[in-house]
């Protein structure tokens, strides 16, 4: 490694002080529940647990996990406690050699077997099988083999949006979306001393515990956090553009460095979210997931996400024939209204369009003085589908 490689290096990475030490420490300690479907009980997880269990499982079957890492919004609340943005999924990194399709089917066996453990006392786990356990327990299965990314993704479910997400990752071209949300919390050295300390963590007694920004500097990304500044490279590269995870941002007060920077940006974010999501039905599966995945407990910042995202999509998308545009536009005015109908609530708006259902007697033929409109619903204008997207020239 060259010395100008070594200077990047060190600029990437920054030992975690004790207050963020023992925020990472009580993290890992918190007993998360993992939901089962149908009359599988919720078992009681503590992130750390589940780590080493499923660890000290794959070395038996002569996988080697190089590290652990916590990554994402947990990692970021443990260096900034008072961000904004909170955390919800705890994502855990196994890195590894993915090699062929048998090693990525071991890995998923490995998980869950793992979950046989976590089962509450009574339970007989003589019949349980792997795929039973699926069934129950896992909400998400993703698996990626190409050039550039090998890494496969087992999502543990829970009812409230809180889900243990475990990442096998061989290879990863694209880590991060924001600045924000780059940093990665290597867990090793927390984990050995859990096994090998019997003295209690201190101030003056704890392990060295280090984070790296995957953004690339590591106290740049950090003040980005602490200030609240939308910063990122070369969105066209992440899946979806980081479209949704930008207009999140907007709606939690982060605001970008530049502007008109941020503006060219949104173009590149929209042509990337179209090129993904081409087709109407799954952009429309695409953003119920996402107002359900990040918004609980704060349901009733969905509105003003949608109007959000509206005025970007509206603004910043170039890909789009006049009609698709006016097609999504009207799918995320359906998705506000819907959510304005839940909350019961009308916004404080200059202009709105209410339609309201006559009452029973216009119905009458001896009563002409009123027209009862037909009454189409905004999600029918929603319901053909198009190629959605055409090359950015």
């Amino acid at each position: 490694m060259s010395s100008g490689d070594a200077s990047e290096q060190s600029r990437r990475v920054s030992v975690l002080s004790w207050d963020q030490v023992r925020r990472l420490d009580s993290i890992l300690g918190e007993s998360v529940p993992i939901h089962g479907r149908g009359n599988f009980p919720t078992l009681s997880v503590q992130p750390r647990q589940i780590v080493q269990v499923v660890r000290a499982r794959l070395e038996e079957q002569g996988v080697v996990v190089r590290d652990v890492k916590l990554n994402g919004s947990a990692a970021s609340h443990v260096l900034h406690q008072d961000n904004g943005l909170g955390y919800k999924d705890l994502d855990l990194i196994f890195g590894l050699s993915l090699t062929d399709d048998k090693t990525f089917r071991l890995v998923k066996d490995v998980v869950l077997d793992c979950l046989v453990d976590f089962l509450p006392e009574g339970v007989c786990r003589d019949r349980i099988t792997a795929l039973a356990l699926k069934e129950a327990y896992v909400q998400k299965l993703v698996k990626v083999c190409n050039e550039t990314d090998r890494w496969s993704l087992i999502s543990l479910s829970n009812n409230t949006g809180k889900n243990v997400e475990l990442k096998f990752v061989d290879s990863l071209r694209r880590q991060f979306e924001f600045s924000v949300d780059s940093f990665q919390i290597t867990l090793d050295s927390l984990l050995l001393f859990d096994r090998c300390s019997e003295t209690a963590m201190s101030e003056t007694f704890h392990p060295t515990v280090q984070g790296e920004s995957m953004y690339g500097d590591f106290e740049e990304a950090l003040g980005h956090l602490l200030s609240r500044t939308i910063a990122t490279r070369s969105p066209e590269e992440i899946r979806g553009g980081g479209l949704l995870k930008y207009c999140h941002l907007l709606v939690r007060g982060f605001r970008p460095s530049s502007e008109a920077q941020m503006k060219q940006m949104q173009r590149y974010m929209c042509s990337r979210f179209f090129i993904d999501f081409p087709d109407i039905s799954e952009q429309q599966r695409k953003l119920e997931a996402y107002l359900q995945n990040h918004f609980a407990g704060i349901e009733h910042k969905r509105y003003e996400y949608l109007v959000t995202l509206r005025q970007v999509v509206d603004e910043s998308t170039v890909c789009l024939m006049g009609h698709e545009r006016r097609q999504t536009l009207a799918l995320i005015s359906a998705l506000a209204l819907r959510v304005m109908a839940e909350q019961n609530a009308i916004p404080a708006l200059s202009n709105i369009t209410c339609y309201y259902q006559p009452a029973p007697y216009v119905r009458d033929v001896n009563f002409s003085n009123y027209y009862v409109a037909q009454v189409q619903s905004p999600m029918a204008t929603c319901s053909n589908s198009y190629q959605t997207w055409l090359p950015c020239s």
